[in-house]
């Protein structure tokens, strides 16, 4: 019960963060500290991609359970100029265990999610961001 009530704190706390995040301050990215944020006129809004309300409570859902099962501790969240990344944390540490990107360029080639572990290595990528969460749940079957 407490897992359910804190996922739900947290998946609120993430989209005031994202909805709050327009007039916000720029580089506040704790991963990709490489990716340079452009240059804006004050007056102009700087564009970014985010995720939507659904695609959070997906991924949360995965996390929250995650972290119930104590397999993971912490998480981070950059909205990027041509990305979204929600990167997951079995410690505190510098490096993430797993990055669930979305890049909307690649809608029409590849699909726009995708999960790679801490080495780089995509594990799988699509366009229904359910079926691509299922690499970090494995089904396991009884076989006999």
């Amino acid at each position: 019960m407490t897992s359910v009530r804190s996922s739900r704190r947290i998946e609120q706390e993430i989209v005031q963060l994202a909805e709050g995040q327009q007039g916000g301050p720029r580089g506040l990215s704790l991963v990709h500290v490489s990716e340079q944020q452009p240059a804006h006129h004050p007056s102009k809004p700087v564009p970014y991609v985010a995720f939507d309300r659904i695609e959070l409570g997906l991924i949360l859902s995965v996390y929250g359970r995650k972290v119930a099962k104590s397999e993971w501790r912490d998480y981070a969240i950059d909205f990027l100029r041509e990305r979204a990344v929600f990167s997951v944390f079995a410690r505190n540490s510098e490096r993430p265990l797993y990055s669930i990107e979305k890049q909307p360029k690649l809608r029409n080639r590849q699909g726009q999610y995708m999960v790679v572990n801490q080495q780089g290595r995509i594990l799988k990528r699509g366009h229904d961001l359910r079926l691509v969460l299922n690499v970090l749940e494995p089904h396991l079957a009884v076989v006999t």
